[in-house]
Formats: C-alpha cells, structure tokens, sequence
C-alpha cells in the first residue's frame, strides 16, 4: 500500500532536539550537505529545552536548492516531537532520526540500495552485520526490552528502537494512534506496520560512539514503565492493526 502524491519532496527527516544546542548545526550541515539531490525537508521539532536549542535551529535553517527546513515546538518528548513532526511532514517517505545521527546516514545509504522500498526501513542495532560498541548494561537493557516485545508483543523485528524510514502517506494516516510521548513511540510504529502486514526491513549500521560516555542507570521504575507502555500497546492491538480510513490525511 502506497500513499504518493504528485509534487511531494522525495523525504522528510523529522528531529526531535532536546537539549541539543552543542550538536544540532553540525547535525543540520551534514543532512543537508548530503540530501543533494532530489527534494527533501528537515523538520527539527525542540521539545521543552532548556539551552540555546531553538535559537540554533533557527539560525541554521538555510534552505539549499535541494532541501527545504522547518523549524517546530512540541511538549516535551521523543514521541511528541515525533508526532508534531510527522503531522507537518509531506514527503513520500519519512525518515525518524535522533540529533545526533547515531548511525551517520548509514541507514539512508542502506535504503538507496533497496528496490522496491519496503514499507519501513529500521536502521538495526540487532542486523547480524551491524556494528555496535556499547555498555555491557547498555547492552543488557537492549535485550531486556527486545526480549519483553517479543513476549509481550509477539513481535519478529529485532530493533524498534532504531531509525526508520516509513511511508510517508501511510505514517501521516496513522499518526494520531501512536500516542506515546515518549520512546515508545517508534514501537509503536513498527508493531502497528507489523500488524497490518507490512514488509519491515532492517539493515546493517554503525553505531558512532558517544562522544561523553557516562554511566548509564536503570531505575526499577523505567522498567515498570516500560513493562506498562508494552501491555498498554497490547491492549491496543486491533486498533493499530486496523488499516487506515478513509479520509484520513495521507497525502
């Protein structure tokens, strides 16, 4: 199922920033720097920062004859920036990405190679030929909430906490069904894409390192919250697996 629509940007990469006043303009040069060719958007939604975010975004929001910027505000919030951006977004397909382009645009290079484009396109942490340094309890937090999707989800998709790159049309359909606020939202995504049959593809990245490590902590109470976002999602499943109706926005 395809949503296209004549005269729409090829792509719109939507970036949450919280926060992100040391990163974001490098962030901004390197997209646009390689979205040269085609028409793309990058839409930067901030979302309840406390630093110079916005004034950064605003500054360097210069637009190039192949990318065009949107400058957003959200609630606090991965999944609120994510919906605030997905709802402004017109392009063909939809990129979610991070501030920090974790995965460089590995995941865009990727999905160039695939002919015909799935539905979506998960930049994976768990692909055989990915490369990932991190944590032994980073790690063991991936696989806790991999294994907890699975039990709980019955999901197949290795990584939903990945990049993705998703139909645009289908996405703008369904985007007031992921009500998440936070980083469930993009699982949220994936299990409804699931649900309905979609070819979901993962493909192999990189990881870039963090450039100022700390040690990472989990709270008893980040796992009960995760545990509950998931039950709640599975309460939920007839919903998300339902198609999109008619009249939704899916241009």
């Amino acid at each position: 199922m395809t949503f296209d629509q004549a005269g729409q940007p090829d792509l719109s990469v939507v970036i949450p920033v919280y926060n992100g006043e040391r990163i974001l303009a490098a962030t901004m040069a390197r997209l646009s720097g390689y979205l040269t060719s085609g028409n793309s958007e990058i839409i930067i939604v901030e979302n309840g920062s406390s630093d110079n975010t916005l004034q950064v975004a605003r500054e360097h929001a210069v637009d190039t004859p192949n990318v065009t910027f949107h400058v957003l505000q959200s609630e606090k919030g991965m999944g609120n920036a994510y919906r605030k951006g997905i709802e402004a977004s017109s392009g063909r397909r939809v990129l979610l990405t991070a501030d920090d382009l974790p995965f460089g645009t590995d995941d865009l290079d990727e999905d160039a190679k695939l002919t015909p484009k799935p539905h979506v396109v998960i930049g994976s942490k768990a692909h055989k030929n990915s490369n990932i340094q991190r944590s032994p309890l980073r790690g063991l937090t991936t696989f806790g909430f991999k294994t907890l999707r699975q039990v709980i989800l019955g999901s197949k998709v290795g990584d939903s906490q990945g990049t993705l790159i998703v139909d645009g049309g289908w996405l703008r359909s369904m985007v007031h069904r992921f009500d998440d606020p936070g980083f469930l939202f993009s699982t949220q995504v994936v299990y409804a894409a699931e649900k309905q049959g979609f070819d979901i593809v993962e493909v192999p990245v990189t990881l870039a390192p963090d450039d100022e490590p700390g040690e990472t902590t989990i709270r008893t109470a980040d796992v009960v919250k995760m545990f509950k976002g998931l039950v709640a999602m599975r309460r939920r499943k007839n919903e998300l697996a339902a198609a999109p109706s008619a009249g939704t926005h899916a241009s």
